[in-house]
Formats: C-alpha cells, sequence, structure tokens
C-alpha cells in the first residue's frame, strides 16, 4: 500500500525545485497533488508529469502573498474534495544582499512571500485539514533559520519566522489533530541557488563544509516530507526534521 494513498495534498512552489519533487513523490505516494505555483505554466507542467506517470494532479495559479489566489485554492480544493490532508508550505523567494542596502520594497516582497504566505496558508486551509483523519502541515524553512550567514540577514529573518511559526503552530493545532513541522533543508541544487553554486569557490566551501560530500537535490527532501505526511508521524508535531549532509553537525 502506498504510505499516503487517498490523501489531498497542497503544496505551494511546486512548479519546479524541492516544491515539484515534493509533489511528484507524493503522487507516486498516492496522493491527489494540488500543485500551486506562482507561474500558471510550470504548475501545470509538473501536474502533467504526475498525470503521464499516473498519478492525480490539479494544477492551480496561487500567489500565496495575495489573499485573493490562496482564498480561491481553499474554495477550490473544498469544492472539489471537502478537506485536506496535507498541507507544504514550500512557496519562497531569496533576496540576497546586505541589510544596509535593503529597500522597503525588497524586504516587503521577501516577508510578504516567506512569512505572510506561510501564515495565510496555514491559517485559511485549517478549516480543510480539520475535516481530515490527520491533518498535517509542513513549513519548508532552511538551516539558515539558526544562522547568520552574509549576505543572507533578511533572508535567514524570513526563514526564522517559519521556524518560530512552526512551534506556535503546532501547538494552536494540536486540539485540532492537525500536526505542524518544519523541514529544514541545507544547501539544495536549485534555481535558487543556482547563481551562487555557479561560483566554483563557492560550490567548493560549501562541499568541503558538507561532511558527505556533495550538496543536495530537491529529491533528498521528498522522503522527510513523506514522513511528515503520512501517519508516521502521528506524534510528531513541533519538530524540525534537518536534511543537509551534516553541514549543520559540523559547524
Amino acid at each position: 500500500m502506498q504510505r499516503l494513498d487517498g490523501k489531498i495534498a497542497i503544496v505551494t512552489g511546486s512548479g519546479i525545485g524541492i516544491g515539484q519533487a515534493i509533489a511528484m513523490r507524493f503522487a507516486a505516494e498516492g496522493a491527489h497533488v494540488w500543485v500551486t505555483d506562482l507561474n500558471g505554466e510550470t504548475a501545470e507542467a509538473t501536474a502533467q508529469l504526475i498525470r503521464k506517470a499516473g498519478g492525480k494532479a490539479t494544477a492551480m495559479l496561487v500567489d500565496v502573498s495575495k489573499g485573493q489566489d490562496v482564498t480561491a485554492l481553499v474554495r477550490a480544493v473544498a469544492s472539489a474534495h471537502d478537506r485536506a490532508d496535507v498541507l507544504v508550505n514550500n512557496a519562497g523567494i531569496l533576496v540576497r544582499g546586505e541589510l544596509r542596502t535593503l529597500t522597503d520594497a525588497e524586504w516587503t516582497r521577501l516577508s510578504e512571500v516567506n512569512i505572510d504566505g506561510v501564515l495565510r496558508l496555514s491559517r485559511d486551509c485549517l478549516p480543510l485539514l480539520r475535516k481530515s483523519a490527520a491533518g498535517s502541515i509542513i513549513n519548508i524553512s532552511s538551516i539558515m533559520a539558526n544562522r547568520g550567514l552574509r549576505p543572507l540577514a533578511a533572508y535567514t529573518a524570513t526563514k526564522g519566522a517559519v521556524t518560530a511559526l512552526t512551534r506556535g503552530l503546532a501547538v494552536e493545532y494540536a486540539s485540532f489533530n492537525v500536526r505542524v513541522n518544519t523541514i529544514a533543508p541545507g544547501y539544495i541544487e536549485t534555481a535558487i541557488t543556482e547563481r551562487m553554486l555557479k561560483l566554483p569557490q563557492a560550490r567548493k566551501l560549501l562541499v568541503d563544509k558538507t561532511p558527505m560530500g556533495r550538496l543536495g537535490f530537491p529529491e533528498d527532501l521528498t522522503g522527510a516530507a513523506v514522513f511528515f505526511a503520512s501517519d508516521d508521524s502521528l506524534y510528531c508535531t513541533g519538530s524540525e526534521l534537518v536534511v543537509d549532509g551534516g553541514m549543520s553537525a559540523s559547524l
């Protein structure tokens, strides 16, 4: 039996990268996945890949920073299924630069997506998750949430907020039988890190700091996501699972 057989899962930012890998793994494990992304074309492309592989998927353009988009998503899922079992808050952006040069507009956009989007989805999807026999929210944070790294002060602040929000929601939502956990990736080969990892010195430095001797791939996170989405984690809430090849342990 597939570990997510029959579950309804929403994965934000799943047109590419980590979100796409999680969405495809969820579908392979038997879930009907709502593939949402700021780019409607990439969302549909991921959904098509899932369906071609024999899975179930629905694509929808959703900007998590816009309340009307989230409301439309919740209504669509409610109309189709009347419940949701899993919400993966994966959508996020990166703004690189020293804090002293950060503009108000850059901070606003960063916080609207990385913090407000997670809060909004977690709040507005609760009525659907409460209808599940075992609702689960999985927030994608970062090992940078607990570290300072130049020039990512603003980004790390938003990921720290996600980690803190996870703990608060875990306590608040426990009475509704909804678990809330976070996955903290290390350096993963995605579009967000592509620019930096093209620099040979930067790549070597990060690989040298990783005991497993390589950087991660989006697929490396899917096992952790399935664990938190499945009934294997029924007594886990408020937890943080680090997936970084040992980098945190070595720093």
